[in-house]
């Protein structure tokens, strides 16, 4: 499990695209590589990856099929910078909100509305089916960072970003145009589903 409280950002060192399984190395900061084992679970953007390999700072990951089909990892770059978080630790503060890494899809920051230097809007279009699942003042995991949503819409929603968030993660340099992982709350989802069962039953 993580908290969506970024730890900081790293690089990716090298990075091998093949058809349904995608290797990379990230050098990570010498801080969050200690106590790191193989197996570990690693939050990357969001996505929930085992460590495969340790090599002094430099941790590699491999990315397969079904993580490929439903996060940006198949757009990863040589020396592109992405969030990191090591999961979370039983007594650990929850500083967030608490994410699976499990990745629903992909959104586009569609708008990025700058209110000054160190505060901005960001405007998220995002698969309709989803919206259902986005609240007004609830929870949502954005490139693996806990936001809160402000606004919402038919396709897309709103959050705005503090300048701490703006300095320890991607975002400082986030672009209009580029693609995000999503991962919605789970008791949201699951509340929604299961509500939408009943009513459904009560149809029959």
């Amino acid at each position: 499990m993580f908290t969506g409280i970024v730890q900081s950002t790293a690089k990716i060192a090298s990075i091998a695209h093949d058809t349904n399984l995608t290797r990379y190395t990230i050098d990570m900061p010498i801080q969050l590589v200690e106590g790191l084992t193989l197996g570990a679970s690693v939050s990357i953007n969001g996505a929930c990856q085992t460590v495969v390999a340790i090599n002094g700072t430099l941790v590699s990951f491999d990315a397969i099929a079904e993580t490929l089909r439903c996060t940006t990892i198949p757009t990863f770059q040589n020396g592109q910078r992405v969030n990191i978080e090591r999961s979370a630790k039983l007594g650990d503060e929850i500083g967030g909100h608490l994410l699976s890494g499990h990745i629903i899809g992909t959104g586009t920051m569609s708008n990025i509305i700058h209110l000054s230097s160190e505060q901005c809007v960001l405007t998220i279009q995002c698969n309709p089916e989803w919206i259902k699942y986005i609240l007004f003042k609830g929870y949502i995991a954005l490139n693996g960072v806990s936001l809160t949503v402000q606004e919402v819409f038919d396709e897309h929603f709103c959050v705005h970003l503090i300048p701490e968030t703006l300095r320890i993660t991607t975002f400082g340099q986030a672009k209009e145009g580029e693609h995000l992982n999503i991962e919605i709350d789970s008791q949201t989802q699951a509340i929604v589903d299961t509500v939408e069962r009943v009513l459904a039953s009560r149809k029959l």
